[in-house]
């Protein structure tokens, strides 16, 4: 097998390293990139491509979430990963801490610890890398990678969320959600929200959004069946989609562009957070992006013809 077979290979795996600690698309998809030009570029094969190819990619995505931090304290309002509809590895004895990890909730968890914290507990927790590797990688002994994935598990566990714990119970409420969503049915929406839910949108102050977001079940119900008929009325269209791993959504106008991306977090049979992400910079990957200033003034103009 060549080094390009080799490399292409462990590409799913590598993304997935970078994803989950970077919580960005396109600076994984770069991370991924640099992997291959350095692995191209070494002069003698390594024993393993696996490891050479971890390490290298958690490397070079610590040394970038370094600087993004920055730019995150920055940032205009809330700040959500980049939304990923599909992860590309895929392995069956750790399907449900993939599928966990990839979470929006679990993800702004990881963004709490520090750089090395994260990338310890995404390749321990989430991979099952064995301390050995995981302190090569870091250049850390492996009692301070123990330490490290102890104090990063503490404070996940703290803060980790409670989901559904039937995936099938979790994508059935989301489709009566979307029904009623539809329907522009209050009283629906209303019974499947938790009474203190929460609506909250990262736009980056690029896009409109629910200034600081939207509080309660009958508030968040008859603001988002507000949406319905004028939405429609634009030829918008609501797309169910899995999105990091929950069930969500895509929002796209008339020419099949996307506005933004909504993702549920259900815990105890009900919807506790609705994560919207409408700053186009972070769904370039997703699709051809709409302007959400000119939906959003068709939206009200359509709204205000039919009062």
């Amino acid at each position: 097998m060549t080094r390009a077979e080799e490399f292409e290979d462990l590409r799913p795996l590598l993304f997935s390293i970078a994803y989950r600690i970077l919580g960005s698309v396109s600076e994984a998809e770069d991370a991924v990139q640099e992997s291959w030009l350095r692995y191209q570029t070494t002069p003698t094969q390594p024993a393993s491509a696996k490891s050479f190819l971890s390490a290298v990619v958690t490397r070079i995505s610590i040394d970038v979430l370094r600087s993004a931090r920055v730019r995150r304290e920055e940032y205009v309002g809330p700040w959500f990963p980049e939304p990923l509809l599909a992860d590309p590895y895929e392995d069956p004895a750790r399907s449900a801490e993939l599928a966990d990890s990839l979470s929006m909730a679990a993800l702004l968890l990881l963004e709490r610890l520090s750089p090395l914290e994260r990338a310890v507990f995404v390749l321990r927790e989430v991979f099952g890398f064995g301390f050995p590797e995981i302190a090569t990688t870091v250049d850390r002994s492996e009692a301070a990678c123990r330490q490290l994935a102890a104090r990063a598990r503490r404070h996940m566990d703290a803060g980790r969320p409670r989901f559904e714990a039937d995936r099938r119970e979790r994508e059935e409420l989301a489709e009566r959600f979307f029904v009623a969503f539809k329907q522009g049915d209050v009283d629906g929406l209303q019974e499947l929200l938790a009474a203190d839910v929460h609506l909250v949108s990262d736009s980056g102050g690029k896009a409109p959004q629910w200034g600081k977001g939207i509080f309660g079940a009958e508030n968040v119900s008859r603001a988002i069946a507000a949406l319905v008929s004028p939405f429609a009325q634009i030829g918008g269209v609501v797309e169910p989609h899995q999105v990091n791993g929950q069930p969500g959504a895509i929002f796209r106008d008339r020419d099949g562009k996307v506005i933004n991306t909504w993702t549920l977090d259900i815990v105890d049979g009900q919807i506790q957070t609705i994560r919207t992400v409408i700053n186009p910079d972070k769904l370039e990957h997703v699709g051809q992006v709409a302007d959400a200033w000119t939906v959003v003034r068709e939206t009200t103009q359509a709204r205000r013809s039919t009062n």
